[in-house]
């Protein structure tokens, strides 16, 4: 009788570039035989583009959707709202759906073997209280930049050695109590929770809390490539005694299960895309477009979006904007002359599948928010960046990538048209051919570590062998 696979129970915070990551690493234990059963709100998983070719493709792929509280007409973004809703609403609901996936894998005739463990967001902290209360081990996915996550479980070190709170308003002090980030990290590259005027402050407490969570974990899972990261990744290995990077985990994917992928494209996608761009693409000459997206999250007022619509016209470089529906509030009416030099050299869409826009032979450049996601993904299509860090880990990602890597130029937070321009004709003038080159390094690191042999590659194999061994010791 042949041994039952393991079946991973998998639960992403209920956001676009939260989910995108870890249904790609769904897809991945599915490839190798593993159960997969994948967890979404009910509000998601109406929207979620590609559910029925995935579960054709990948048989062991398993949705299920819970109640997230909410009402219907809610935004769902990043809120205390949808905090909330995650401890109170979504957190009882999961349990119960745990409770009644073991007992369906009880009947003699079930398919799908009993959950062997519980995957899961670092931000979803309440599945640890359910997984230990079932007695399931509990492997977290980090979604930020492990340097950001790093920096997050040295906070009450940094408040310890007097650098937390700020006692003054420089923010160009630099940040001394991060092992590996020497030299590197300043006060401004911290989120925004670290402003705060008191240490016990309930957003600081908050954040620490939650991270330190995660020290909970049987295993630490981050979508980075171990070359790139290896200062940081050391020191939290000191943490965290089995850590698994997978990263660029979208790139992993497509050396698993190559052209079946591109056919499944806008992984994890709540938004339809936009197909049309991609025939404007072709009209172009190789590497003469700027893309830009901000993401699924960042809000612009409709100053700084006209600010960017004239900095990008005046550039004199063709672009594709990404301009969600959602990404401003009040009027939106634009100056004629704007719409009129768009229609001669600008595109402007609500979504794309973006892995596919980067991967074009017209795109020269990418303005970029800074997600981790984005980053990633730029990297692997080797795309030059111009970085508008906003929230979260955006200001350490587009740190690394300006100052480190040498990979972007950072556009200044208060942005004007005049900035705007004159990055976009560096990045896709002058100052191409020295990004370019340092771009082309990182990128074939990135693109190495997946191919087979590569730190990814095998990384990921260990990760599947260490769940088949869950298997067993259940």
């Amino acid at each position: 009788m042949a041994m039952k696979q393991p079946h991973v129970v998998i639960f992403p915070f209920p956001l676009q570039g939260h989910m995108k990551p870890l249904l790609c690493l769904a897809e991945l234990l599915c490839h190798a035989g593993l159960h997969v059963t994948y967890v979404n709100t009910h509000h998601n998983h109406e929207r979620l583009a590609n559910r029925q070719a995935l579960s054709t493709h990948f048989p062991t792929l398993h949705f299920k959707s819970i109640s997230d509280g909410l009402p219907k007409d809610d935004p769902r973004t990043l809120s205390s709202q949808l905090l909330i809703a995650l401890k109170t609403s979504i957190r009882p609901h999961f349990r119960e759906l745990l409770k009644t996936i073991s007992l369906k894998a009880k009947s003699n005739d079930a398919l799908v073997p009993p959950p062997s463990c519980i995957m899961t967001d670092g931000l979803v902290t309440f599945a640890f209280d359910v997984a230990e209360e079932l007695g399931l081990p509990i492997l977290s996915y980090n979604v930020p930049c492990p340097r950001y996550l790093w920096t997050c479980l040295c906070l009450p070190k940094l408040i310890e050695n007097g650098q937390l709170p700020f006692q003054d308003d420089d923010m160009n002090v630099e940040i001394t109590g991060v092992p590996g980030m020497e030299g590197l990290l300043l006060r401004q590259d911290l989120p925004g929770f670290c402003r705060v005027k008191q240490a016990d402050h309930p957003s600081l407490q908050f954040a620490i809390n939650e991270t330190q969570t995660l020290k909970r974990a049987s295993a630490l899972i981050l979508d980075t490539v171990y070359e790139l990261d290896a200062p940081c990744i050391s020191h939290m290995a000191l943490t965290f005694p089995k850590i698994y990077t997978l990263g660029p985990l979208h790139a992993l994917l497509n050396s698993q299960i190559g052209d079946m992928s591109r056919g499944l494209a806008s992984h994890g996608s709540l938004w339809k895309s936009d197909l049309n761009c991609m025939t404007w693409l072709d009209s172009h000459p190789s590497k003469s477009v700027i893309y830009v997206s901000f993401g699924t999250l960042v809000h612009l007022t409709r100053a700084q979006v006209i600010e960017f619509w004239y900095g990008l016209v005046n550039s004199g470089h063709p672009f594709l904007w990404v301009m969600r529906s959602d990404i401003t509030s009040g009027d939106h009416q634009i100056p004629a002359e704007l719409e009129k030099s768009t229609k001669e050299r600008g595109y402007i869409v609500d979504w794309v599948s973006q892995e596919e826009v980067l991967a074009h032979k017209s795109v020269g450049g990418f303005l970029t928010h800074s997600g981790w996601n984005s980053t990633l993904e730029s990297i692997v299509a080797g795309l030059p960046m111009i970085c508008w860090p906003n929230l979260g880990d955006h200001y350490i990602i587009s740190r690394t990538v300006c100052r480190q890597w040498k990979i972007g130029l950072q556009l200044n937070e208060n942005c004007d048209r005049s900035n705007i321009e004159s990055m976009v004709q560096t990045l896709m003038g002058p100052k191409r051919e020295e990004i370019q080159s340092s771009m082309d390094a990182i990128s074939k690191l990135a693109r190495d570590s997946v191919a087979e042999g590569g730190s990814s590659h095998n990384n990921l194999e260990k990760l599947i062998e260490y769940i088949r061994n869950l298997q067993h010791q259940n």
